[in-house]
């Protein structure tokens, strides 16, 4: 059976080429194949044998899989510099021009040993905390997302602390949010911090649906919070919006027009709808949804500063908990119908989210298990790759307190990894 046909990336030939120093009549004399056939394969429009792809790699001195590229979420960092036509010269030149660059006397040498996993000569190339201050110059220079340069380095480096990014840090109530909240009565005081309450409740509630792969709404639909029907209480009962409020001593009247000053204000959107109820039929609904700037009040009103943002680097508290449980199956790993939907174009190895888009992190990879005997594949299960393992070492303290809502049970296994 013939070998199959390995697609050449053309950036990546090209970019090698002209690394070399070679011309297109120049590489085909190496390779022996013609100049126009080089200019083929470059443009895309002819993929060699497996044959002349070795011939080709044999020629400017490289790897086959530097010409082929890297599957989706497996990239080095040649790969991002190869995918964004970069020189080690140019790649240098444009890193010089950063803080960072200057402070490791960045050259074309040192690219080039940073991308084969060598050591890199010089001061401070081993302090994570300075080359963490390279990423974001690197991701400029590439083109890409500064996270998708740490995985590559990871990748890459796989033997050595990764880079250092700084995480967000809690941010302390603006003075405007602060006077806002002053400006209001102390009734509307109790129902804007309870309806960010009881926000804050139902997006717990989506996110452990999530986790229990069930059906979840759009944030859009789940954030307008029942507030009233339109019936009589003994008829339809109180929603828990109100159960909170009667909690406080406020009751039904004069509601309306609590929740309308505040829209005014633009802490508030109200709208209506109408609900089936199995004592009345169909009844309508009043519905509530705290705005940003609504739950910046709110919370420096009621001394709670805002949560930061994820770092860039690090994952959001549902594709964390995805990994977690991954984490947890390991080595046997998760059997491959405990792990599917959206989560995968953004953790798992060959996805991309969206046409044109960014590949996923390829944390994870479903992995032939071979039956007994290794005659034939049994099942796929999904496991960490030796970079979503990585991952799981370096930040699995820092997941604990930003999330910790997320089951880390049996991962301390992880902590002994530590590079």
């Amino acid at each position: 059976m013939p070998l199959p046909l390995r697609p050449i990336d053309p950036a990546r030939l090209l970019a090698r080429r002209v690394e070399m120093g070679l011309s297109r009549a120049a590489l085909a004399k190496r390779a022996g194949v013609s100049p126009r056939m080089i200019f083929f394969y470059e443009e895309g429009c002819h993929t060699p044998t497996p044959a002349r792809l070795e011939q080709l790699a044999a020629a400017l001195s490289c790897q086959v899989d530097d010409l082929t590229g890297a599957q989706r979420g497996q990239e080095t960092l040649i790969d991002l510099r190869y995918a964004a036509g970069l020189t080690l010269e140019r790649v240098a030149e444009l890193l010089r021009a950063s803080v960072a660059g200057r402070e490791l006397s960045v050259s074309a040498p040192k690219i080039s040993s940073l991308e084969k996993g060598l050591q890199v000569q010089g001061r401070h190339w081993q302090d994570p905390e300075v080359t963490g201050r390279l990423l974001a110059p690197l991701a400029k220079a590439y083109g890409v997302p500064v996270r998708m340069v740490l995985d590559a380095w990871m990748r890459t480096r796989p033997d050595e602390p990764a880079p250092t990014l700084a995480t967000n840090r809690k941010q302390e109530p603006s003075r405007a949010a602060l006077a806002t909240w002053e400006s209001l009565n102390e009734r509307q005081q109790v129902y804007l911090g309870e309806i960010m309450r009881d926000d804050r409740m139902t997006e717990t509630e989506m996110w452990m649906r999530r986790v229990q792969r069930l059906p979840v709404s759009k944030a859009a639909e789940w954030r307008k919070l029942p507030l009233t029907l339109k019936a009589p209480p003994s008829l339809v009962g109180y929603t828990r919006l109100q159960e909170r409020l009667r909690q406080h001593g406020v009751h039904d009247p004069g509601a309306g027009q609590t929740v309308h000053a505040l829209e005014r204000r633009g802490l508030l959107v109200v709208t209506e709808d109408s609900v089936e109820h199995p004592a009345t039929g169909e009844v309508g609904r009043v519905l509530v949804e705290i705005t940003r700037r609504g739950r910046a009040a709110a919370r420096a009103g009621l001394g709670e500063p805002r949560e930061p943002d994820p770092a860039a680097h690090l994952l959001s508290e549902w594709l964390w908990g995805v990994l977690a449980r991954v984490a947890a199956a390991e080595p046997a790993g998760l059997e491959d119908d405990q792990l599917a939907g959206r989560s995968l174009f953004f953790i798992g190895v060959g996805y991309r989210g969206k046409a044109g888009g960014q590949p996923s992190r390829g944390l994870v990879d479903s992995v032939p298990v071979m039956a007994l005997g290794g005659t034939h594949v049994a099942e796929y299960r999904w496991r960490l790759t030796q970079l979503g393992r990585r991952h799981v070492v370096e930040y699995l303290n820092v997941y604990r307190e930003l999330y910790p809502r997320v089951d880390t049970t049996g991962l301390d296994m992880f902590a002994n990894e530590m590079p």
